[in-house]
C-alpha cells in the first residue's frame, strides 16, 4: 500500500514537471509564432480590375498604384478631399514603403480620386457620422 501511495505521488510529480515544461515552452515559442505568422502577411489580390472603378483619365493609374499593397475596395470606402488624397499619399509613401508618385501621375490619380472619391454628404449635410468631427 505504501508503494502504491508513493509511485502515485511520483507520478504526479512527473505530470506536474510535464505540464510545467510544456507551459514554459508554449510561452517560449510564442513570440516565434507571432513573428512568422507576420512575416507571412501578405497582401493577395482579389479579381478586381481596372473596369470595375468608374470610367475616366486616371482609372488605369490609380487603380495600378493602389493594389499593390490593398484592395480597390479600401479606396473607394474613403471619400476624402483631394488635399486629404494627397496626404494619404505622402503617407503611405513615408509609412508604408509605397513608391513615390510625382509630377503629371500624381496630379492625373489626385485629379480621378478627387472626381471618383470625394467626400459623402450625409443626411443632414454632414461630410462626417461623427458630429464632432464637424
Amino acid at each position: 500500500m505504501i508503494s502504491l501511495w508513493f509511485n502515485l505521488e511520483i507520478a504526479a510529480r512527473l505530470a506536474r514537471r510535464f505540464l510545467f515544461s510544456i507551459a514554459v515552452a508554449a510561452l517560449c515559442s510564442a513570440p516565434l509564432l507571432s513573428a512568422q505568422s507576420q512575416e507571412q502577411r501578405t497582401f493577395t489580390p482579389t479579381d478586381e480590375t481596372p473596369e470595375d472603378l468608374p470610367a475616366g483619365p486616371g482609372r488605369d493609374e490609380t487603380f495600378y498604384s493602389c493594389t499593390p499593397c490593398h484592395g480597390f475596395k479600401i479606396v473607394a470606402q474613403q471619400g476624402l478631399t483631394r488635399a486629404q488624397w494627397d496626404d494619404s499619399l505622402n503617407w503611405m509613401t513615408t509609412k508604408h514603403g509605397m513608391n513615390k508618385i510625382e509630377g503629371e501621375d500624381r496630379k492625373l490619380i489626385l485629379d480621378y480620386l478627387e472626381q471618383h472619391y470625394p467626400p459623402r454628404t450625409r443626411p443632414g449635410g454632414r461630410e462626417s457620422p461623427n458630429p464632432f468631427l464637424n
